[in-house]
């Protein structure tokens, strides 16, 4: 028989290990929001690891012999998207501001023409004004309405830190990357750090082919764009192609939120060219849910179609739109995580 002090101790052991897991979980529960952060933050790094290299052997500013400093490369790829983001909303801004103006003046327009073509089809039994319908419309308490804006308010200020701490953290990252990888392998044996090292090679590509496939996928979806609006003879079709590509990089509500100017902007010319253009991005997403993100995704990044698909339903019902952002990007590393787990024990 088994020493019983020895399997007092086993068991005193086994005891101690569960209540520091549980112990860690729950800390993790506690700050899952903190750990989020690290997470995007890690696969930003990651993602721009390999533009950074690249800007670092650049030779078009001369600065001797020395490699650019990594600092300085980062900082540089910052301002680029900074400036790529400003002259977006320089070429968005103007003319949306145009086109909100002259919808306003003419809604109350628009708004009779709806009302008759409701009570034509026999959906509506008397004709109101635009001040009437707004008295009409149900009404909430002032309490509710200021707790509603104050939501809003303090929505919009903690998505904005929330950015900002991305930022700066994924800054650092990348600034420490180097310290940071030979850290994480220092906590393998030294037999198994070639092929971490590998994975973690693995990992950078893939999650930045995610990042460039991202924007090929706003591309094409903003070039189809401006040819239908073009096409439908859409107002203002280039600037409405480049809201439709930038809500492409939001996954699930990025593409209906950037659908909705160009509804709004076909509606003030006609109500049939509006209805022609929710026709257009009603088929545009489901070409794009269906064929573009999987084949596009499998190519760049290296995972099935059927494991892409997979990822965003579990990913969006897990955290909602950023889960689904997260969601290729995290399938991959699980991939490349398990391939090596499962090769290590085939040669075991």
């Amino acid at each position: 028989m088994s020493d019983p002090a020895a399997q007092k101790a086993l068991v005193l052991w086994t005891l101690a290990v569960t209540a520091f897991a549980v112990v860690v979980f729950w800390c993790a529960y506690l700050v899952r929001d903190v750990l989020l952060l690290i997470y995007v933050s890690g696969l930003l790094a990651i993602g721009f690891s390999p533009i950074i290299r690249l800007i670092e052997r650049q030779k078009v500013l001369p600065i001797g012999t020395q490699r650019f400093p990594r600092w300085l490369a980062i900082l540089v790829l910052y301002l680029f998207i900074l400036g790529t983001l400003t002259g977006i909303g320089f070429m968005i801004v103007p003319p949306l501001v145009d086109q909100a103006q002259q919808l306003w003046t003419a809604l109350p327009d628009m708004f009779d023409k709806g009302q008759e073509f409701l009570i034509r089809k026999g959906l509506l039994s008397q004709h109101l004004t635009l001040r009437e319908a707004v008295e009409r419309a149900p009404k909430t308490s002032g309490g509710e309405a200021v707790g509603t804006v104050m939501g809003a308010v303090t929505g919009v200020v903690g998505g904005l830190f929330g950015l900002l701490t991305i930022l700066i953290l994924t800054f650092y990252i990348l600034v420490e990357a180097d310290n940071l990888r030979n850290s994480l392998l220092r906590l393998f044996r030294r037999s198994d750090r070639a092929r971490a090292a590998a994975a973690s090679r693995d990992i950078t590509v893939k999650v930045s082919a995610w990042l460039g496939g991202q924007l090929l996928l706003g591309a094409i979806i903003g070039g189809s764009s401006a040819i239908a609006l073009w096409l439908l003879g859409v107002p203002f079709f280039y600037v409405l192609a480049l809201i439709s590509g930038v809500g492409e990089l939001i996954p699930v509500v990025g593409p209906i939120f950037a659908a909705i100017p160009a509804v709004l902007v076909a509606s003030s010319v006609s109500l049939n060219k509006a209805l022609l253009v929710i026709v257009f991005f009603v088929i545009q997403q489901q070409l794009e849910n269906h064929i573009l993100v999987p084949k596009i995704m499998a190519r760049q990044v290296g995972v099935s179609a059927v494991t892409v698909i997979i990822a965003l339903l579990i990913g969006g019902k897990l955290l909602g739109i950023l889960g689904a952002i997260l969601a290729v990007p995290s399938a991959a590393i699980i991939q490349v995580l398990f391939t090596e787990f499962t090769a290590q024990r085939d040669v075991a």
